[in-house]
């Protein structure tokens, strides 16, 4: 019952009996602080605009981000609140349903537990504004959640994606494993004599299982989410710029939550002291062995 309904239901029996507004809210049932609350103003409402900006600037953010986006300004608010708040402005993010399909067995991945131990990579296909398709080559750290790197072209071949990947370990270093699907670009000659040059052990799912990459497939819906279906591109150029702009975001500062809500280079660098430091154990802490899912 609302406050107004539990004030007047309250008053008709105090006036229709004679009573006291204690007999009457005992009579009723109705507790008497809850009948003399009276809500409260808005503490910081300059927490509820904030959170409208970034709803705005990051529309596929749900209010658990959003509120590690407002915290990491130094807003001192609790989830709940971010909830509430999140809530009454409608910014709820709409889901997509998929469609129900019998349910196969699923192949678990062991998670690796340093950088460069394990990459996995996958194409993404959009279109620009005149109609032309172009394709993304993206590239995950299975452990960090770091994208080394994404290739944006219209067409991406063996030999273009040896080139990438030669570009990309300059600036980043070697993985021991990169996981792939068994498209012709990752399956080709050109793939696998890069891979015995530099010592890459090629790992390849099965036909159709497409979870068994799953760290990539991950990575694949949220840049679907966030940027493609955020943006519409006028050219190759300009999908260019704003993919790699999204790709240094989703490093950077985007809350990952498989990391604890940090950004992947903040994870990184964070597992790297951790060992590196003389006093840690052999493998990597209880703490981030929970955050990266290896407990």
């Amino acid at each position: 019952m609302r406050p107004a309904a539990k004030q007047a239901a309250v008053g008709q029996v105090m006036e229709e009996y004679g009573v006291s507004e204690r007999r009457a809210c005992r009579g009723l049932g109705i507790a008497r602080s809850s009948l003399r609350y009276r809500p409260k103003a808005e503490v910081a409402p300059e927490i509820r605009k904030r959170l409208l900006e970034l709803a705005c600037e990051r529309p596929r953010f749900g209010y658990r981000r959003l509120h590690v986006m407002l915290r990491r300004e130094g807003h001192e608010v609790n989830h709940k609140r971010v909830h509430r708040l999140y809530r009454e402005e409608g910014l709820m993010v709409r889901r997509r349903k998929r469609k129900r399909i019998a349910a196969g067995k699923r192949v678990q991945l062991a998670v690796p537990t340093g950088r460069n131990e394990r990459w996995s990579m996958d194409f993404v296909g959009d279109t620009l504004a005149d109609g032309r398709t172009f394709r993304t080559l993206n590239i995950v750290d299975d452990c960090t959640r770091e994208s080394p790197g994404m290739v944006v072209d219209f067409s991406l071949p063996g030999e273009r994606v040896v080139r990438e990947l030669d570009r990309i370990v300059a600036d980043w270093g070697k993985p021991a494993m990169i996981v792939t699907d068994n498209g012709p670009e990752f399956a080709g000659r050109a793939m696998d004599a890069w891979a015995y040059r530099n010592g890459v052990v090629l790992h390849f799912i099965r036909p159709g299982k497409p979870v068994e990459n799953a760290f990539v497939e991950s990575f694949n819906g949220k840049f679907r989410d966030e940027c493609l279906n955020q943006h519409w591109f006028a050219g190759l150029q300009e999908a260019r710029e704003l993919i790699e702009e999204w790709r240094c975001d989703y490093n950077e500062q985007r809350p990952h939550s498989a990391l604890g809500y940090v950004p992947p280079v903040e994870f990184a660098h964070d597992l790297e002291m951790v060992l590196r430091s003389p006093t840690a154990p052999c493998g990597p802490s209880q703490d981030l062995e929970k955050e990266v899912g290896l407990s």
